[in-house]
């Protein structure tokens, strides 16, 4: 059986080793410390801790100033309230100014469900992906956030990690490594490619033993880094399969969808279904209700890969 993780575990048991054995490592939060699993970090770290209160724009300043002073901040906030209230600052200070700062989004997508509209976090991904120098990784289960928080480690400049609280059933194989700007193929197939970032890779996986079972053969790809955007491996799907389905706990307009919708308009034109929220508030509910309600369920994303299958095949 799949381990079942809410990634915010080993984001926190990961900036914790970090920490460990680099002394420049410092969390800085704004009244999250128990959403974003920082208490732990707080207990042993509480000189490398900061907390500047409900000011995300001072979230972001503090975080800047702590990286231009030769630390490395890992400033983290509920997705939401890290890139709406403080976009402007994420803009100017960290892609403009292109500092070493690491903003991590707790809380992605519809986690916050029954807190309804103002909580959901359906845009970051839109608003974070025009800034320039800013790198942008939503891992799909435990394991790949561990290696994603050690990564943003690594990477000189601003970084977005998109971590998720929904807990996700690993789908990765235990020699897997994580690689920036790095697609990675999960499942081999033919006929049509499911492109997934997040909690949805783990239903693009199983929207392919659905579809194999009609004989359509779906690769399915984990597309962890928003940008840098792996486009090979989506021109190598485009070529060999002929059609995609994108799938998102994240707004259709401007995510994962458009980016690999750019990617292919530009280089090998081919139906691209975009699935996500369709462009509307979502409305209050359980994170599961609101992706049933959406179709971001294993059954919505076989149906969308059927029927660009059954579009090609009657052309």
């Amino acid at each position: 059986m799949s381990v079942v993780t809410d990634c915010r575990q080993p984001f926190g048991a990961a900036l914790e080793r970090l920490a460990e054995d680099n002394p420049r490592i410092v969390a800085v939060t704004n009244d999250s410390v128990g959403s974003s699993n920082l208490t732990s970090f707080r207990k042993r770290f509480p000189q490398r801790f900061v907390n500047v209160g409900i000011a995300e724009q001072n979230l972001i300043g503090t975080g800047v100033g702590l990286a231009n002073s030769g630390l490395l901040p890992f400033v983290c906030g509920a997705a939401c309230f890290l890139t709406g209230r403080a976009l402007e600052q994420i803009k100017i200070d960290l892609g403009y100014g292109r500092a070493n700062v690491k903003l991590c989004g707790m809380s992605s997508g519809v986690a916050y469900g029954p807190l309804g509209p103002t909580h959901h976090s359906a845009e970051d991904l839109a608003w974070t992906r025009v800034i320039p120098n800013l790198v942008l990784i939503a891992p799909a289960d435990g394991p790949e956030t561990a290696q994603a928080v050690e990564a943003a480690a690594r990477i000189e400049g601003p970084v977005f990690l998109r971590i998720s609280r929904m807990p996700v059933p690993d789908v990765h194989s235990l020699d897997y490594q994580f690689e920036p700007g790095r697609a990675a193929l999960l499942r081999e197939g033919s006929d049509v490619t499911i492109i997934a970032v997040g909690t949805m890779v783990s239903r693009a996986l199983d929207a392919s033993d659905l579809l194999a079972a009609e004989g359509i053969a779906a690769r399915v790809l984990n597309m962890a880094t928003i940008k840098p955007l792996d486009r090979d491996a989506i021109v190598r799907a485009a070529e060999e399969t002929g059609a995609i389905v994108t799938v998102e706990e994240h707004s259709a307009i401007g995510g994962l969808g458009g980016a690999v919708a750019e990617a292919t308009a530009a280089t090998h034109p081919v139906p691209v279904h975009i699935l996500g929220i369709p462009g509307v508030f979502a409305p209050t509910g359980s994170p599961a209700w609101l992706l049933e309600h959406f179709g971001l369920t294993a059954e919505g994303i076989r149906a969308a890969a059927a029927g660009l299958v059954a579009r090609r095949r009657n052309a």
